[in-house]
């Protein structure tokens, strides 16, 4: 009898029907391909590959430097290491807002080019031609509400979204035209725990919260600053499973004390 080893791949559906079965849905942020390679061996669900890689990949202060290029290069990258898990990417600042004919060619772009499986972009009623456009192309989407980097200039800070009666309304409608213009997901980052769970009840679709409380259908962390390997970032929201900038820095140490005292390479290391 033969045994049927296939890895089954995470898609749209799949995370679509862990809503609706009460399973929280797993994300991580992915950059490269050996990462990818560890997160979808470990069991992640979805990888997200993030235009927080303007931050921690390039060392830029916004995510708004990061090009259209260089998001379908780390995506093609994470692709290449995930045979299970879903992989969405963002579509970087300048490449969808306000042109809805230049959305659907960026969407297109890094599907075809990266060979991921959707991309995510910031907004709601603002973006909801460029929605509507990319899906209607057959491009499953992931909306991204709350905190939303890409407008940091806008909104001069990254403190907690969506306090106030207004922006809290207009939250809880955006969410719903998300899923009315065919949304397969969301994100809600950094708004009152409250909220998220009055948007996750009110749609069908997956929320996945960073920042956003317990009651959201799954969770995202920046894998950068949840293992460790960011140095003095350290938001509420998050939970560090590393100390990686620690343990990687010894590691170096040991190794230049290796080499300066010849210890390394030693009669086993070397043909």
């Amino acid at each position: 009898m033969s045994v049927n080893t296939e890895i089954r791949r995470i898609t749209t559906n799949t995370v679509q029907e862990m809503k609706m079965n009460g399973e929280k849905i797993s994300m991580l942020t992915a950059y490269d391909y050996s990462t990818a390679v560890i997160l979808d061996n470990a069991g992640i669900d979805v990888l997200l590959v993030g235009d927080s890689a303007s931050n921690v990949m390039a060392g830029h202060e916004t995510t708004l430097p990061i090009t259209l290029d260089q998001m379908i290069y780390h995506a093609s990258s994470v692709v290449r290491g995930a045979k299970r898990a879903l992989v969405v990417v963002d579509l970087p600042f300048g490449s969808y807002q306000g042109n809805s004919k230049e959305a659907l060619a960026s969407a297109i772009r890094i599907m075809k080019e990266s060979g991921a499986h959707a991309v995510k972009l910031e907004g709601g009623a603002e973006v909801k031609e460029s929605i509507e456009r990319i899906i209607s192309a057959g491009i499953p989407v992931m909306g991204h509400l709350g905190l939303t980097p890409q407008s940091i200039y806008k909104f001069g800070t990254y403190t907690v979204r969506a306090k106030e009666e207004a922006e809290a309304k207009k939250l809880l409608d955006d969410i719903q035209l998300l899923q009315q213009s065919g949304c397969f997901a969301a994100v809600l980052e950094k708004i009152p725990a409250k909220l998220a769970k009055e948007a996750t009840s009110l749609v069908k679709i997956p929320i996945i919260g960073i920042g956003a409380g317990p009651d959201v259908d799954g969770q995202v962390l920046v894998i950068n600053d949840m293992l460790g390997i960011t140095k003095g970032f350290r938001p509420r929201f998050l939970r560090q499973y590393l100390n990686l900038f620690e343990e990687i820095g010894g590691a170096v140490k040991k190794y230049i004390a290796d080499v300066k005292s010849q210890d390394f390479p030693n009669k086993k290391e070397q043909y």
